[in-house]
């Protein structure tokens, strides 16, 4: 794991754009040893600004993950990022919907308080793989204000098989892409 976070105080934001933010990016692929990998996983913010429109620059990216919460304001967002990556000639892998439903810790019922659905609903207008959805648990949010994954938490609950069959359907699609990638460079690099 990197993160760019890593050097700086914990109440510094990242304003960088530009020169500054390419520098920074570059440092990070090129400096770090990575190892032997067969992919490189990068988080990205939501958005199609100067991150997305760097890295897309600076680096020959295999694919891109697309995640979206249900409701019509994120999916605008990811429309966008569709669009920008279809622009810059990445393919997108999939797109997961996080935050699909809440499930309530004391009556185990499902709450869509978000909407629901709309992740697939782009996936069928785009033609892009649906991988799945992610519930929101207060067990899920617990653990990562811990730093503990749902999957070491508790590895049989409904949020854990979501990610695994999510991070099933995502390994095909990377197989994919990471074949494409082979026929022209090295490791297949994602972004989400």
């Amino acid at each position: 794991v990197m993160s760019i976070g890593f050097f700086l105080d914990p109440d510094q934001a990242v304003i960088w754009r530009g020169p500054m933010l390419g520098k920074a990016l570059h440092q990070l692929m090129a400096d770090v040893h990575w190892g032997d990998l067969d992919y490189l996983v990068v988080d990205m913010p939501p958005g199609t600004g100067d991150v997305q429109i760097t890295f897309s620059q600076q680096l020959k990216v295999s694919g891109a993950l697309l995640v979206a919460t249900p409701q019509d304001v994120a999916l605008a967002d990811v429309i966008r990022a569709k669009s920008m990556f279809d622009k810059v000639m990445i393919p997108i892998v999939g797109i997961v919907e996080n935050m699909s439903y809440f499930i309530c810790d004391g009556c185990g019922k499902r709450h869509e308080i978000f909407s629901r659905g709309g992740a697939r609903r782009a996936a069928e207008r785009f033609q892009i793989p649906y991988l799945g959805e992610i519930p929101i648990t207060p067990a899920l949010r617990e653990g990562g204000d811990k730093g503990v994954p749902i999957l070491v938490q508790d590895p049989k609950c409904e949020v854990s098989r979501s990610f695994l069959e999510i991070a099933a359907r995502l390994a095909g699609q990377l197989s994919i892409a990471s074949e494409r990638a082979q026929e022209s460079r090295g490791p297949a690099i994602i972004t989400t």
